[in-house]
């Protein structure tokens, strides 16, 4: 059985900077490509949730590491694992969207952490809790409002 995405999934994920990748592979493994924004986001709200700065300070590392390299630690868990099982290739490089996103995240975590030790409950949960939106909007629906804002920022309307 063949898979496709359809037009709407395609510019989705052609604003997050995968436009250079044939629908074919994408189709093949975009769910997975989501992987990774849905962990960073369901770990982020239970840190949220239980008001807990340490699992905030634990993610901060991870969406560190993600907004410095093209593969997002989470990626390597299906790179390295699931794709064997699925025989599926591997999930393509991040796009400097998906880098800059993670950026934002390191920071908005770091934020949030510090809310919760420094007595700002209220904050921190606004902040955590956005953050585990945002999150979960590019993992559930593929609308990364960070790569919008990149893409504003940063490419010409012609390289769009």
């Amino acid at each position: 059985m063949e898979k496709t995405l359809s037009s709407t999934t395609r510019r989705r994920l052609d604003v997050q900077g995968m436009n250079g990748i044939s629908d074919e592979a994408l189709a093949e493994i975009f769910p997975w490509q989501r992987m990774a924004y849905l962990m960073c986001s369901i770990l982020a709200g239970v840190g949220t949730a239980l008001a807990s700065p340490i699992i905030l300070w634990i993610l901060v590392p991870v969406a560190g590491l993600a907004a410095l390299f093209p593969v997002h630690p989470f990626d390597l868990i299906y790179n390295h694992g699931i794709r064997h099982f699925r025989k599926t290739g591997p999930l393509p490089k991040r796009a400097a969207q998906g880098r800059f996103a993670c950026g934002i995240a390191t920071v908005w975590l770091i934020a949030t952490a510090l809310a919760f030790q420094s007595g700002f409950p209220i904050t921190a949960y606004v902040l955590g809790f956005s953050l585990t939106f945002v999150g979960l909007l590019v993992g559930t629906t593929d609308i990364c409002i960070p790569s919008i804002i990149y893409n504003a920022i940063f490419l010409r309307k012609q390289d769009r």
